[in-house]
């Protein structure tokens, strides 16, 4: 019984390092265009990896037939939607790393535009993770790809020494 037992242990530790070693890139950068954080300084995004790896591990042996990758995804995507929810006071706009290409973005918009464009998620499984109506998901997806192929322009400079006509 304790070798089988031990057996299935080693079994599930190089199921699951085959996953990490097939998913943790991609789920890391997701990670980071969620954080909005430099590419090679994101400790935020490597946080939320590690939680979201830590979390299907713990419950690997419970996957049967379900796609791992898709619940790490998930587990990333509620995750930082609850942290942005507590940090900001809801999905205000948080400072984000001039090198982010999403960095414009506020983080509903980064979620939703990560798991539509980036990692291809259908519009009702988006709003069925979010909790939000899929016209809303849609929505803000339409938004943010607006907003990153138009970005706003700066304010114009103040113009300084310039004397005023008498009217």
């Amino acid at each position: 019984m304790r070798q089988r037992q031990a057996s299935q242990g080693a079994r599930r530790a190089r199921e699951f390092e085959a996953f990490v070693a097939g998913a943790a890139g991609r789920l890391l950068h997701a990670a980071t265009l969620l954080t909005a954080e430099a590419p090679d300084d994101n400790p935020r995004a490597r946080r939320l990896l590690t939680l979201a790896l830590a979390h299907t591990y713990v419950h690997w042996h419970r996957l049967r037939g379900e796609d791992p990758y898709d619940r790490a995804r998930q587990y990333l995507a509620t995750r930082f939607a609850r942290a942005a929810w507590r940090q900001y006071g809801g999905f205000g706009r948080a400072s984000a790393h001039p090198d982010s290409p999403l960095g414009g973005l506020v983080p509903q918009e980064r979620l939703i535009l990560v798991l539509r464009l980036y990692e291809g998620v259908a519009e009702e499984q988006t709003a069925a993770l979010l909790g939000l109506p899929t016209e809303r998901v849609r929505t803000l997806c339409e938004r943010a790809t607006a907003t990153l192929l138009h970005p706003p322009r700066n304010p114009a400079p103040a113009v300084t020494g310039a004397k005023v006509a008498p009217s």
